[in-house]
């Protein structure tokens, strides 16, 4: 009796076993085996560095670690007193510069006025000297009222190539140009707006939106260009890199969905994301010190490649990740039809700012007041030299 209960329990046992194994069987053939997980996962995003591009001391911090800033909101504030002298300096070097170029212009019109005059000298002193060497009687006209006849025309002659040659001076400075367009405008319009630049650079404004991290400037700290005084992190636009190991890889492409969670809101939230890119190198290869195989001792490791993932904007807006953070990730390689390297460049630009463009046109509108304010009325900067 005892045998025989004891022979149903094994049959019993044994049956659910096999019964375990098919279905697992089953399981893999017809889903499992159609998906590649990990939990060697974290989150990842761009660290960007806030630093100055001019010397100073730091005055004003607006935004502490944690602290959210956006793009093209001041951060940092640097004293501004050696900025705003060189500002007023350039702005004073462009009036004067167009003040002068005003003069060159008034210079060549005065010489070629001066070449008319010339002329009708020349005229007039070739006419009496025509009259009196052309009459019948040559003793009507004394010898010496024709030799001062024609020394005055010698001498009209020489003052108006005198004239020509100082017009012709004064027109090759201003030639092809324009009051406007003139060398020396532009060079201390192109100094305004380097001195511009400066002034408006001491104020630190964020490139993106994100968040504080990492603070290390102080008030009162004297900072040097290219110094990095904290970092902003943009968390909109974090991605996840999952570590598989190299036997995981074989189905894996471009392209294919993918489905996370992550450790910070357990099961209870699920992301979706894509693969994107597949690394060009193990973890290994581009440690700083590489493993050196080529040793008498060597036991082989399965290696890890990492996949970059990139997670749905609006999950990510509902549910914010950190860098760092562990993710489980899950890729259904169902369809294989996609790339294992990128055949091409990306059109689209993984982070991009626009905080900066503002100020070189409110340079040059500023420069363009400028000029406009030191020409007069009469300018003639609408009118090309040698025309």
């Amino acid at each position: 009796m005892a045998t025989n209960k004891r022979n149903l329990v094994l049959g019993t046992l044994a049956a659910v076993f096999i019964l375990a194994g098919i279905g697992s069987a089953l399981w893999w053939w017809l889903d499992g085996r159609w998906y590649q997980a990990t939990d060697d996962a974290y989150v990842r995003g761009n660290l960007v560095q806030l630093t100055p591009q001019i010397a100073g001391i730091v005055v004003r911090i607006n935004a502490d670690d944690t602290a959210l800033v956006r793009a093209g909101e001041a951060v940092v504030e640097l004293d501004r007193a050696d900025t705003q002298t060189a500002l007023a300096q350039a702005k004073a070097a462009l009036a004067q510069s167009v003040r002068r170029v005003r003069q060159l212009y008034a210079n060549a019109d005065a010489l070629r006025a001066n070449v008319a005059l010339r002329e009708a000298e020349l005229r007039r002193a070739q006419e009496d000297l025509a009259r009196r060497a052309g009459l019948p009687d040559a003793r009507a006209v004394a010898e010496e009222d024709v030799k001062h006849a024609q020394a005055q025309a010698d001498t009209a002659a020489a003052a108006l190539a005198a004239a020509r040659e100082q017009l012709s001076a004064a027109q090759v400075l201003i030639a092809r140009t324009t009051a406007r367009t003139h060398p020396d405008v532009e060079q201390a319009a192109a100094q305004l707006r380097s001195a511009y630049l400066a002034a408006q650079r001491a104020s630190l404004v964020a490139p993106v939106t994100g968040y504080v991290a990492k603070r290390g400037v102080q008030v009162g700290q004297q900072v040097a260009p290219g110094a990095a005084l904290l970092a902003i992190v943009p968390l909109a636009q974090v991605w996840v890199d999952a570590n598989f190991k190299e036997t995981q890889l074989e189905h894996v492409r471009i392209g294919q969905p993918v489905t996370l969670t992550s450790d910070l809101y357990g099961g209870a939230v699920t992301y979706h994301g894509t693969v994107i890119g597949l690394g060009s190198g193990t973890g290994s290869a581009f440690a700083l010190l590489p493993p050196q195989n080529a040793t008498g001792n060597w036991i082989k490791i399965v290696q890890r490649l990492p996949v970059r993932i990139r997670l749905e904007p609006q999950e990510l807006a509902a549910h914010p990740l950190r860098l760092g953070l562990s993710m489980n990730v899950s890729i259904d390689t169902h369809d294989r039809s996609g790339a294992v390297l990128a055949d091409a460049p990306s059109l689209e630009s993984p982070l991009e700012t626009k905080a900066y463009e503002h100020a070189l046109a409110d340079a040059e509108r500023l420069g363009r007041e400028i000029v406009q304010a030191n020409l007069g009325p009469a300018s003639a900067s609408t009118v090309v030299a040698g025309q």
